[in-house]
């Protein structure tokens, strides 16, 4: 029985000690046991975005992993972010802002020009360059 790591809960670790030690335990000692377990496992913090997939390519698979939210780890980095990494950081996360609301932007657009096309709705009565280079001429 193979579950992956994030699925894993108490009663797949208890399934893991041998059935002899357990059969020695009474049934308070299982449920504290159970309890030292489950408090153990650790707990993912829940993400604004949690955004994986993968890219393949011929030979080579590229993973992309994007989330963003609160970080709640109890361990301390083991240096501090100061200086120029602080502000590649900050520079990083606006570059990123940016991009995000480009391709969303771009795709709302050209998802109401394709909605505008299919119901045959023309804003102008000729093509838009044909508009555009008239203008330029008078």
């Amino acid at each position: 029985m193979h579950r992956n790591y994030s699925s894993r809960d108490a009663d797949y670790y208890m399934h893991q000690i041998p059935l002899p030690i357990l059969e020695k335990l009474d049934e308070e000692e299982k449920a504290n046991l159970k309890s030292v377990i489950n408090t153990a496992i650790p707990q993912p913090s829940p993400k604004l975005i949690d955004l994986r997939f993968a890219i393949d390519i011929i030979f080579i698979r590229y993973f992309v992993v994007l989330m963003i939210g609160k970080d709640r780890r109890k361990q301390q980095r083991s240096y501090e972010v100061n200086g120029i990494t602080k502000f590649a950081n900050v520079v990083a996360a606006v570059l990123l802002i940016i991009a995000m609301s480009l391709l969303i932007s771009g795709v709302t657009i050209l998802t109401i020009y394709l909605i505008k096309s299919a119901l045959g709705i023309a804003f102008f009565d000729r093509h838009i360059t044909e508009v555009l280079f008239n203008c330029k001429q008078k």
